[in-house]
């Protein structure tokens, strides 16, 4: 019932009987066990974004360096090391976020440019 490799706890339910009048001697009690496992949700390892950030937006190479942290953090998770995989998908998100605002700006200021450098050749003839 549990799966391997998580810990259970055991917590004792109240072992009173309520079919016993009150004064009465009561029989043996009953304890009753409930097991609660917790699981954590896997760390991320944002490997599709950063192959989207490594073919589309790859200025200074940050797309190929969230590529490779994506890439740890996955050999992490696979080898249940989950502080591990926390570390490195977390610095593959940063990367990926740095990388595209630095692809958005780039296409920003590129249009911009274009588009003031057209308007003013228009204007000059």
């Amino acid at each position: 019932m549990n799966p391997p490799g998580y810990q259970t706890e055991a917590f004792p339910l109240q072992g009173e009987r309520h079919d016993v009048l009150p004064g009465q001697p009561a029989g043996p009690t009953i304890v009753q066990y409930t097991t609660v496992n917790v699981t954590a949700d896997p760390p991320k390892d944002h490997i599709i974004w950063s192959l989207c950030c490594f073919v589309y937006f790859n200025p200074l190479c940050l797309g190929l360096a969230a590529l490779i942290y994506s890439f740890k953090a996955r050999d992490r998770k696979v080898a249940r090391d989950l502080e591990g995989a926390r570390h490195y998908g977390a610095t593959a998100r940063c990367l990926n976020i740095l990388s595209t605002l630095l692809a958005v700006v780039t296409i920003l200021i590129s249009i911009t440019a274009v588009v003031v450098y057209v308007g003013k050749k228009k204007i000059m003839a």
